[in-house]
């Protein structure tokens, strides 16, 4: 992979005049500080006071330069910024969620930061993280927070009923009923939604889409294997069954932290929601494991988490004023402060301090990190979860079969990548 480009050879390979600059510029004075405009999407209760005082002290830091904080909507950003960047009226830096990065690239709105120094402590960060930054040979974001699933359990139920986390979906259908049998509540509780059902395929060493091959696997055996272990986790003793209703995450998470199922499949962002629950007033009940593995007898879910992105759009002085703030926001300090503050997971190895680590939420989280499988650096492919939503619902609540569901999403999936073979 190239690297060594020089953030004066970025800027100027953009050939951008400067009334071409992000959203941010409008009010600079010529001998005055720089604005640069940071789209932030993460949670605006939980998250986002702590990145605001961060940008307080990087202001407080960096005279010359402001920082015009907005916090956008998650599920609004990627639109919000794609309708934006394309009128030239993006943000100087975005908050993109990482399956995000690849399509943005591909579109030209995202400046490579290879050799800048935003980038200037790569080899801190873990490389599968700066590998879904990457799209065909050049780095277009620094990894700010990342997270996977993990199979996360109620302690007490568990050693109540005597069982183990288990290391396969078979141990878990084992231990749900044994936990049933012995506490009198459900051991499991699955999601219909096609993100959770991700790490079924990965068990069975496939995917959606072969990225490398350009062809559709959904409908392939091992998918339908996979799909297969995932809907007979909805009936058997200490198995709920699915919830179809629009309300279905808030129903789970709601049960699990009540101690009304003993453990559920969920990602690191819900680390301090855990804690609010009555089962888990002592934090050290939390139970984190990796998500079971499938009949290859392998186990994996996909990595998720933000990037830091800078807007190509900007002109050179925003630019480079957007470089310095996402060094400054992905450096060991911040990220430590981060995860701190909001429990989420840091992004490079020297943010993992003790005093994070004493945190079991992020130390248990951590532990499965190594089992987490980076998305194929496809613009495409985070769009293909959307016909999954659709077919896979339907599929659980006894409305479809499963091959007619899959054929289904392989239908639609076909129309987003078009060159790709069936």
């Amino acid at each position: 992979m190239r690297r060594g480009i020089a953030a004066t050879a970025l800027v100027a390979s953009l050939a951008l005049a400067a009334t071409a600059c992000g959203g941010s510029d409008s009010g600079d004075e010529a001998d005055g500080p720089v604005t640069i405009t940071w789209w932030d999407t993460s949670n605006a209760t939980n998250e986002a006071p702590t990145y605001q005082a961060l940008v307080k002290e990087f202001e407080a830091a960096h005279k010359d330069i402001k920082v015009n904080y907005v916090n956008v909507p998650f599920d609004q950003a990627q639109n919000k910024f794609d309708t934006a960047a394309g009128s030239k009226g993006a943000p100087d830096v975005l908050r993109s969620e990482v399956g995000w990065t690849p399509a943005f690239a591909k579109k030209g709105f995202f400046a490579p930061l290879d050799g800048t120094e935003a980038l200037a402590e790569q080899d801190k960060f873990q490389p599968s993280l700066i590998e879904q930054a990457t799209y065909e040979g050049k780095t277009y974001g620094v990894p700010f927070t990342t997270d996977t699933l993990a199979l996360v359990y109620n302690k007490a139920l568990y050693e109540k009923a005597g069982v183990e986390a288990p290391k396969t979906w078979d141990d878990l259908k084992k231990a749900a009923a044994t936990i049933k049998d012995k506490t009198g509540v459900d051991g499991y509780w699955g999601s219909t939604q096609a993100y959770y059902a991700q790490s079924f395929l990965y068990g069975e060493g496939t995917d959606t889409v072969d990225a490398d091959a350009k062809k559709i696997t959904v409908t392939s055996p091992e998918a339908k294997k996979a799909y297969g272990t995932w809907k007979s986790l909805f009936s058997g003793k200490g198995l709920h069954k699915a919830d179809t209703t629009a309300d279905a995450y808030a129903h789970i998470q709601e049960a699990f932290v009540s101690g009304k199922v003993a453990s559920i499949v969920q990602g690191p962002w819900e680390i301090t929601n855990f804690y609010k629950g009555s089962a888990f007033k002592d934090k050290n009940n939390l139970g984190i494991a990796t998500v079971p593995a499938g009949s290859t007898g392998k186990a994996g879910a996909p990595t998720g988490g933000h990037n830091l992105s800078v807007y190509a759009g900007s002109d050179k002085a925003h630019q480079e004023a957007s470089l310095k703030f996402v060094k400054f926001m992905t450096s060991a300090k911040a990220q430590e402060t981060i995860a701190l503050e909001n429990s989420t997971l840091p992004t490079r190895e020297d943010a993992y301090t003790a005093k994070v680590k004493a945190d079991p939420g992020i130390a248990g989280y951590q532990g499965v990190l190594s089992s987490a499988q980076p998305r194929p650096a496809l613009p495409e492919y985070s769009s293909l979860w959307g016909p999954l939503d659709d077919e896979l619902i339907e599929i659980a609540g006894g409305k479809e079969s499963l091959d007619k569901g899959l054929g289904d999403a392989e239908t639609a999936i076909a129309k987003l990548v078009p060159d790709f073979s069936k």
